[in-house]
């Protein structure tokens, strides 16, 4: 997988929105407002990070060594760095689901209704 499609799956995303909050190079994606995943574009090999459940994220780590690393720049509990253009695709896109879900089920019961009634797939 390459950072377009890093970015065009994660864009696709119910809610979803992206914006450079930080600088001119490290794209975040949020769901509802809430941080879900980053990439900074400049950065070769292409990473992103994602945020992972605390023993998902340990195990992943051991699984894929060196190639999923503790969140750069980021808590290293709750996010992970993946170099994306090394891993099977379909494992990137189910930890940004993981990454998405995460975030979606930690938002108020009123936002999460909001997101719900949002056009698009669930």
């Amino acid at each position: 997988m390459n950072i377009e499609d890093f970015r065009a799956y994660c864009i696709a995303k119910k809610g979803v929105t992206e914006e450079f909050p930080f600088d001119a190079d490290t794209l975040v994606f949020k769901v509802m407002g809430k941080m879900f995943a980053l990439a900074p574009l400049e950065r070769l090999p292409s990473q992103a990070n994602l945020k992972c459940d605390p023993e998902r994220a340990v195990a992943l780590r051991e699984a894929y060594d060196g190639l999923i690393s503790p969140g750069y720049h980021m808590s290293k509990v709750h996010w992970n760095t993946l170099f994306i253009g090394q891993l099977p695709p379909q494992l990137i896109r189910e930890l940004i689901d993981h990454s998405y879900d995460l975030v979606v089920s930690k938002l108020t019961k009123r936002v999460q209704e909001a997101l719900r009634q949002l056009p698009g797939e669930p």
